[in-house]
């Protein structure tokens, strides 16, 4: 053997050597690769569940707004309701409890005639 072929062969072995030693972190990963897509394939799959739940509450979401929003016109209708009744009583009332008002006022400082500067006793 010439020292060419053994150089040769020194060389060819330490890139076997090399070509194993590279080996090892690929096949690994590869492995974290494998791993990587099946949790991503079981997220997509856990999603596509979790997207049908998250719709499934929105609609009753929006049928529990549906009845808050009567139930709050109704509340809005009852308190204009009252406010005319309110003023109705009030236009109705009003107007003659003042008229009596005055008039006992008026009657009680003719019947008392020494309280006309508005002291009391």
């Amino acid at each position: 053997m010439s020292v060419g072929s053994i150089a040769a062969l020194i060389a060819a072995l330490a890139f076997v050597v090399l070509v194993a030693i590279t080996a090892v972190p690929l096949l690994k990963l590869g492995k974290v690769f494998d791993q990587l897509s099946a949790s991503i394939r079981e997220v997509a799959t856990n999603a596509n569940g979790t997207i049908v739940e998250a719709n499934q509450v929105v609609r009753d979401a929006n049928a529990q707004l549906s009845r808050v929003d009567a139930v709050t016109t109704s509340a809005a209708q009852v308190s204009q309701d009252i406010s005319a009744l309110s003023a109705l009583v009030s236009a109705t009332l009003g107007g003659p409890l003042i008229k009596l008002a005055a008039f006992t006022h008026a009657t009680r400082s003719l019947l008392r005639p020494d309280d006309r500067s508005g002291e009391q006793r």
